[in-house]
């Protein structure tokens, strides 16, 4: 017996949303787009990791994210007066390392979901995340939660500052997004550091306005406002130079029908808001060719994934 839980990608800041917006995605063919921990009864303890970029994990199992994880999880059941077991778990690694599609998220929240299926849900959603977050925190050296609410809650996803910790926000159904990551990585840390610890009080407003007209275009379901408030003035005019080639892409792809291009988190992979398959095919089809450095860059036409962190055996196109 095992459990195995798949974790999807995730676009966090989504533009307009430094540190408040993230949203899960989904390829529409079908693809595995995140990572997967499966969790065993073992004699002895391991970590095992297989998948397309599990090489770039550290090769001492103890610097693994999911050996944090564990560690955390043991720590959290004994306060639980709950028993720990020997245990076998594997990380299928389905997302590069530092490729801003929320990597660390979607290994952590798929482990601390597995350990806790497998211990029969001695914690609540709330409980889980909270211990999501704090990993991350330990990760990334600074705590938010916008790749980690939408990978394990789904959907579009806006942070909050109550108890709830984020909240669903509406979306466009027959919009599609579409990301490309040209082969690179940039550490989060190296891109939060590219970032002034204070900005201009013109630009915080600009910040807000654009952030609550756009959530407000959601609600309204007004595509064009959506549109035109979502940019992002805080992170892109400091994280552009970072990315190949980032504005000539940019203004490139909104020439042939792109309804808006950003930095997916930290980066280096982009993302491109359309209002039609067609237009998506399109922007594929300019970023396969154009946004690639080597061999391993890749892209994917998406569309929000509304599941989140869910068993493997129920994710559509299971590999």
């Amino acid at each position: 017996m095992s459990i195995k839980i798949f974790a999807p990608a995730s676009i966090g800041n989504f533009s307009v949303g430094y540190d408040l917006l993230g949203a899960a995605i989904t390829p529409i063919d079908g693809a595995l787009l995140g990572d997967v921990v499966e969790v065993a009864a073992s004699s002895q303890y391991q970590i095992v990791c297989d998948g397309a970029f599990a090489e770039q994990l550290p090769s001492d199992v103890t610097d693994n994210i999911i050996h944090h994880c564990h560690e955390l999880f043991r720590a959290e059941l004994a306060e639980k007066s709950v028993e720990p077991q020997t245990l076998t778990l594997k990380l299928s690694k389905n997302l590069p390392v530092g490729s801003g599609l929320g990597s660390s998220s979607s290994s952590i929240v798929a482990a601390i979901m597995a350990l806790n299926e497998w211990y029969q849900s001695p914690f609540t959603p709330h409980e889980l995340l909270m211990m999501m977050g704090k990993m991350e925190a330990q990760i990334s050296g600074s705590l938010h939660y916008d790749n980690i609410a939408p990978c394990y809650l789904g959907g579009l996803q806006l942070m909050s500052a109550d108890d709830a910790i984020s909240k669903p926000l509406p979306w466009f159904d027959d919009w599609y997004i579409v990301v490309a990551n040209p082969g690179t990585n940039i550490l989060t840390k190296a891109a939060r550091d590219a970032i002034p610890s204070s900005v201009p009080l013109l630009q915080a407003t600009e910040y807000a306005q654009n952030l609550a007209n756009f959530i407000q275009a959601l609600y309204s379901e007004d595509q064009a406002s959506a549109v035109h408030h979502l940019k992002d003035v805080i992170a892109e005019p400091h994280r552009h130079s970072l990315l190949p080639r980032f504005t000539d892409h940019k203004k490139a792809l909104l020439n042939i029908g792109a309804e808006a291009v950003g930095i997916s988190g930290s980066g280096p992979t982009l993302f491109v808001v359309c209002s039609d398959l067609t237009k998506a095919k399109s922007v594929q089809q300019y970023l396969q060719f154009h946004y690639r450095e080597n061999d391993r860059a890749f892209s994917h036409i998406c569309q929000l994934h509304s599941d989140g962190a869910q068993p493997l055996n129920k994710v559509h196109g299971e590999h």
